[in-house]
């Protein structure tokens, strides 16, 4: 059912792409690509601004909806509650290591064994 439910989520943005860009803008946008004029002529223009615009609604409405009920039944059982490293921590810190002491020998003589 989740797969199902992104499947649909995913459909629905497309469509939402699809429309917003199906809409003229002042520059023409891209309704003429897509075929807008044919659907101007058939509807006439006002009421397909109309038609594109209810129709850009409901999509978006769909989409919130949905997201919604997946983000809400779906999500929280798939997670899993774990224990992250800092709380498995005990809390103690090992001690420091005592510095290495190294002696030094003078420049020109042989190191003593």
């Amino acid at each position: 059912m989740f797969w199902f439910l992104i499947s649909v989520e995913v459909l629905i943005a497309i469509l939402i792409i699809i429309v917003v860009l199906m809409q003229s803008s002042k520059g023409g946008g891209l309704a003429g690509t897509f075929g807008g004029a044919q659907m101007g002529a058939m509807f006439g223009v006002r009421r397909t601004a109309d038609f594109l615009s209810k129709l850009t609604t409901i999509l978006a409405t769909i989409f919130i909806v949905l997201s919604l009920v997946i983000n809400i039944f779906f999500l929280p059982g798939r997670s899993t509650t774990t224990e992250s490293v800092i709380q498995r921590s005990t809390g103690t810190v090992p001690p420091p290591l005592p510095p290495v002491q190294t002696t030094e020998t003078e420049p020109g003589s042989a190191p003593t064994q």
